[in-house]
C-alpha cells in the first residue's frame, strides 16, 4: 500500500501507476492496453472536441475490514454508460469489456486502494470519446474506451457532517445534457459558473429547479436528491436527471426499512414539510443537509446540525454492504482477485 495520508485526502485527480485503454477502430473493440501515461493523443478535428461526443461514469472500490477490495455496482455504471452512448451516437462498450477494464487498472493499482476505516476509497472514472475528425455535424468512426482510478476523500469536505444547499433560479441544470429520454453523463462545463458564485457565498452546491417552470426540485449539482417525510423516502421524478446508481440503491434499503418510496415531482413549497434532506451519488455517497437558501425568495428551510436517524441508517447500511461489513442480499458488489 502506497504511504499516503489517506484521511486529510480531498477528492481531486491525483496520479495512479496505471490506466487501461481500448479503441474502437474498423467497427470493433480492440483489446486492453495498460499505460503508464497520463496524457492521450486527439486529433484537432476530434469530434469530443468539436461537438462533445464523450461521456463519462464514476464508480469506488472500497478495501474491507478483512482486507478484500470490492467494486460497487459496476455492471449498472456500464448500462449507464451504454445508454450515454446510445444518446449521443457513440460506439457501445460492451458490458464484459467494460467490467475487465474496472477489475484489470483496480488490480493494477490496488496499491492506491485506502485502508479501511480511512474514510477514503479509490474512485474510478471511465471514459468515452470520439477520437476520429468531423467538421460536419456527424458521429465519428473512432471511439477511446479509457479508465484512470485515484483514491480520494469525501466530494464534500464535511463529508457526512450536514452541509448547506443554495437555490438559484437564473440558472438551469447543465449536467446531464437532457435530450429526451437520453441522460448524458459528461459535460459539467456550463455548471461551473453557479458552483462557483455557490461556493464563494459560503454554500456546498447548487440545488437546480426544473428548468422549464422553475417550480420543483430537480437535483444538486454533484448528485441527486432525496428527502425524507414521515415515513416516505421521497426523491425528484424528472426529465433531465441522470439516474444516480447511489439513489438506485437508498430506495431499495428505505424500502427494506420498511419506507414508502415515492419517485415524484416536488414543489419547492415542499421542502418546508420534510424532516431530513440529503445528496446522494457516487463521488457524495450521502451527504445531510442542514439548509437550503433560497436566494430569489431570501428564504430559508433548516433540518438540524446533526445527520436525521434515517440518513445515518441508510448510510450506515450502504457502506456496510460497501465495505463487506453487512450482508449484500444483491450482489451490489465484485471482489477483485
Amino acid at each position: 500500500m502506497k504511504t499516503i495520508d489517506w484521511e486529510n485526502l480531498g477528492f481531486g485527480y491525483s496520479k495512479a501507476d496505471y490506466n487501461v485503454r481500448s479503441w474502437y477502430r474498423n467497427g470493433q473493440w480492440g483489446a486492453l492496453e495498460i499505460s503508464e501515461s497520463e496524457n492521450i493523443t486527439l486529433h484537432i478535428g476530434a469530434t469530443a472536441l468539436h461537438y462533445g461526443q464523450e461521456a463519462f461514469e464514476g464508480i469506488k472500490a472500497y478495501r474491507g475490514k478483512d482486507g478484500k477490495i470490492r467494486v460497487f455496482r459496476m455492471d449498472e455504471n456500464a448500462k449507464r454508460m451504454q445508454h450515454s452512448a446510445h444518446g449521443t451516437m457513440m460506439a457501445e462498450v460492451p458490458t464484459p469489456l467494460f467490467i475487465e477494464a474496472v477489475k484489470k487498472v483496480v488490480k493494477l493499482n490496488e496499491a492506491f486502494v485506502p485502508p479501511f476505516e480511512s474514510g477514503a476509497s479509490l474512485y474510478i472514472r471511465p471514459l468515452l470519446v470520439g477520437t476520429g475528425a468531423q467538421i460536419g455535424v456527424r458521429p465519428s468512426d473512432e471511439y477511446l474506451f479509457a479508465i484512470i482510478v485515484m483514491p480520494v476523500g469525501p466530494y464534500f469536505k464535511e463529508g457526512f457532517k450536514p452541509t448547506d444547499l443554495v437555490i438559484y433560479r437564473e440558472y438551469d441544470r447543465a449536467a446531464p445534457l437532457g435530450m429526451g429520454k437520453y441522460k448524458v453523463g459528461g459535460n459539467y462545463a456550463a455548471s461551473m459558473v453557479p458552483g462557483h458564485r455557490a461556493h464563494q457565498e459560503g454554500f456546498s452546491a447548487v440545488l437546480y429547479l426544473d428548468a422549464k417552470e422553475k417550480k420543483y426540485i430537480d437535483e444538486c449539482g454533484p448528485a441527486n436528491f432525496f428527502a425524507i417525510k414521515g415515513n416516505s423516502y421521497i426523491t425528484p421524478k424528472s426529465e433531465s436527471i441522470l439516474q444516480s446508481i447511489t439513489n438506485m440503491s437508498l430506495r431499495q434499503l428505505a424500502l427494506d426499512m420498511g419506507m414508502k418510496v415515492e419517485e415524484r415531482r416536488i414543489p419547492v413549497e415542499e421542502l418546508s414539510e420534510f424532516d431530513e434532506v440529503g445528496a446522494c451519488g457516487t463521488a457524495a455517497v450521502i451527504s445531510p443537509i442542514k439548509r437550503i437558501y433560497d436566494a430569489d425568495n431570501d428564504s430559508e428551510y433548516c433540518y438540524g446540525t446533526e445527520p436525521g436517524n434515517v440518513c445515518v441508517n441508510l448510510y450506515e447500511k450502504l457502506r456496510g454492504i460497501q465495505y463487506g461489513l453487512e450482508p449484500d442480499p444483491y450482489n451490489w458488489t465484485t471482489l477483485i482477485e
